[in-house]
């Protein structure tokens, strides 16, 4: 629990990719890169957020990923088919999420990758909700498009690929910028030092313990 907001992360497929489920009591969810990667995964997801329900079995979804890389993508039609919309992400890294196949052939994956609809998530209308009420801060250099979605008020960041605990997103994939990625550092180091950060892998950290 943060504040008025409830964060769930499931560490999911080979990658060990984190999903968020952001939640309030109004039965509003946000779902943060959708990565269960099978059957058991994508039901253990749909169990917990069916619980979210509102008030009177209210409940909204809206679908968001922080970039365009597959590991956090694996579950994005499945999801789509279960509440609907399209994911929302950053159009800098529409064309990544669109060449997915591309991907599975780099990292030797035997799969057929699954389109699925895509939104440009920085010209969302959003519903009504806490959980909707976040900044999106542009921070490129893992990917084009990566982003940072941030409550200020929460004082919770969800930092995708961008910044991990001890450590920060490769650059050696198609498309990463490494001096994008120290800028994109950088302009994160600015938020405060008791932000709560929530990373794309691994445990969580803050701003204050990765400035050291």
């Amino acid at each position: 629990m943060q504040g008025m907001l409830e964060i769930k992360v499931f560490e999911f497929g080979s990658f060990g990719t984190n999903t968020y489920v952001v939640s309030d009591r109004s039965g509003n969810v946000l779902l943060v890169d959708p990565a269960c990667s099978n059957g058991y995964e994508r039901q253990v997801l749909h169990r917990y957020i069916d619980s979210l329900r509102g008030p009177e079995g209210r409940q909204t979804v809206v679908i968001a990923a922080t970039h365009g890389h597959l590991d956090h993508l694996w579950g994005a039609r499945w999801a789509c088919e279960q509440w609907g919309g399209a994911v929302l992400m950053h159009a800098k890294d529409h064309p990544l999420a669109e060449a997915m196949q591309r991907q599975y052939e780099l990292f030797g994956i035997p799969m057929q990758a699954q389109p699925f609809p895509l939104a440009d998530l920085q010209q969302a209308v959003l519903p009504e909700g806490e959980v909707y009420r976040f900044e999106v801060i542009e921070t490129p250099g893992h990917t084009p498009g990566g982003v940072c979605l941030y409550w200020k008020d929460e004082q919770v960041l969800l930092s995708g690929d961008t910044l991990f605990r001890m450590g920060y997103g490769r650059t050696d994939l198609p498309g990463g910028n490494t001096g994008q990625l120290i800028e994109s550092l950088e302009r994160l180091f600015l938020l405060p030092p008791e932000t709560c950060v929530y990373p794309g892998h691994g445990e969580r950290t803050t701003i204050g313990e990765e400035r050291r």
